[in-house]
């Protein structure tokens, strides 16, 4: 690790911006980080119903990649960590709760057999043409959901594809980059003619690399309670963090440094790493890099709701498994439900008298759903699961937690637009961005996003270059987000 002499300010105090903070210290600088809001941890945000502990925000994290848990660990929380208690999910389709398929890489099947059961005759059908198809090119990237419909049918897409990235993005398949979002199957369409022989060459590959343990991981208390420990570890290590505290300025100094401005606060600065939603970073970049900002302007974010209930556990008899995916194509109102009484061991050992669950609604251009209130979407919530489960209590206590423009959108093109705001930001020594609207919108892909800015502003690249040719894959759960 490199040393770092100075101050610098990190913008920002979601997952990204700590964990670039926690990587600073670690490295030698003295650090400051300012937050807009009142509280840390951004998307991540513990609380709770009938007084049982849950998640509002993102309540796993992927532990095939390194950086989440690891982080988690520095933080004190090897003690807390916890894998899905079930991994056993259903997708509600066409009428029914169906097992989810296996067999696939993010929805995209290595054979038809593999979706029996969710797809149509004529769906199956359509998949095995794929080895008879001519190769579709792909070239610099492709909508995802695009790409597989040509190969396979829309049917895998609207069924299975769609649920899945609209967990993970909130987004449209047919709009979403393979290249960003789904950077394993954009190298098979890259180098096979057959979409459904690359998968199972990935899958092949994974089996025989034999990885074992969970895929995903939760903490005792929620993952809510990640960034938390982060700042107490940041401020343990004397760094100073800043809750309600926006930015309102950012600028460079005539002596090459920057001058951080907050009302009638200034901080002076060796290095700023800007780790803000695209629209607050587009507004701080603009004096002195217009080119970055105007491309940050053109991010997209989409909108969401959670809806959080909790009920008398005699009253609650649920399916078994982690609980459903909801594809569009059948129109219903909520995209997803997780069971979290039966996902998250620590949540039914602390309740047992309660049944805790959870809807989501909301998808990029929906906005009309979202202008509900709260009573109104708890009640669609419990309309929908009444058909979907049987579940018909009333429940104890419910919670509805919003997250306008939450989720930042991958079209295809996103590499590119990031390449260019790097490149713009390139030019300016001792500034770096990073968080969700770059390397991806999971808790490792931020947590990767923040390293890599804290090596750029020491003139090391190789971070963000192994991110531009390696991007790290938001994978879905299951079931929720």
């Amino acid at each position: 690790m490199r040393e770092v002499q100075g101050q610098v300010v990190v913008i920002g105090a979601g997952i990204a911006g700590l964990a670039a903070a926690h990587r600073l210290l670690e490295r030698g600088a003295r650090v400051t980080v300012l937050e807009a809001s009142g509280r840390v941890g951004g998307k991540l945000l513990p609380g709770e119903v009938a007084g049982a502990r849950v998640d509002l925000g993102a309540e796993s994290m992927l532990a095939r990649r390194p950086e989440a848990v690891a982080l988690a660990r520095e933080a004190g929380l090897t003690d807390r960590l916890q894998p899905p208690a079930t991994a056993t999910a259903s997708l509600w389709t066409r009428g029914a709760l169906r097992p989810f398929p296996k067999g696939h890489v993010m929805g995209v099947p290595g054979t038809a057999s593999a979706l029996a059961g969710v797809l149509s005759e004529e769906g199956l059908a359509r998949i095995e043409r794929d080895a008879e198809l001519p190769r579709t090119e792909v070239g610099d990237d492709v909508a995802v959901g695009e790409y597989v419909a040509e190969r396979l049918g829309r049917e895998v897409v609207d069924r299975l594809l769609e649920p899945m990235l609209g967990g993970v993005y909130a987004g449209d398949a047919y709009r979403i980059s393979m290249r960003s979002a789904v950077p394993q199957l954009f190298q098979v369409a890259r180098t096979h003619t057959s979409l459904t022989e690359g998968v199972r060459e990935l899958q092949a590959k994974a089996a025989a690399a034999r990885q074992t343990g969970p895929v995903f991981m939760g903490i005792r208390g929620g993952i809510g309670t990640l960034p938390l420990a982060v700042a107490d570890s940041v401020r343990a290590r004397g760094g100073e963090i800043l809750t309600r505290t926006p930015v309102t300025e950012l600028r460079r100094t005539p002596e090459g440094g920057w001058r951080v401005g907050s009302g009638d606060r200034e901080w002076r600065a060796d290095a700023v790493v800007v780790a803000a939603p695209a629209p607050v970073a587009a507004r701080l970049l603009r004096a002195e890099t217009p080119g970055a900002a105007a491309e940050l302007d053109a991010v997209e974010y989409a909108s969401m709701a959670l809806v959080t209930l909790a009920y008398r556990r005699g009253e609650a008899a649920l399916p078994e498994g982690s609980g459903f995916l909801v594809p569009p194509v059948d129109g219903r109102t909520i995209k997803a439900s997780t069971f979290a009484s039966q996902k998250w061991g620590w949540i039914a050992d602390e309740n047992p008298d309660l049944v805790v669950l959870r809807t989501s609604v909301g998808r990029y251009g929906e906005t009309e759903i979202l202008r509900r209130d709260d009573t109104e979407l708890v009640e669609i919530s419990r309309r929908d699961l009444k058909a979907a489960t049987g579940l018909d209590a009333t429940p104890v206590a419910t919670r509805v937690t919003r997250w306008d423009d939450g989720l930042p959108q991958y079209p295809v093109g996103h590499h590119a637009r990031v390449a260019r705001i790097r490149e713009h930001i390139a030019r300016l020594p001792g500034l770096a961005v990073c968080g969700a609207p770059y390397d991806g919108v999971g808790i490792p892909a931020c947590i990767a996003s923040a390293y890599a800015a804290v090596d750029r502003i020491h003139g090391d690249p190789r971070g963000v270059e192994e991110l531009t040719a390696h991007p790290v894959q938001s994978l879905h759960g299951g079931a929720g987000e």
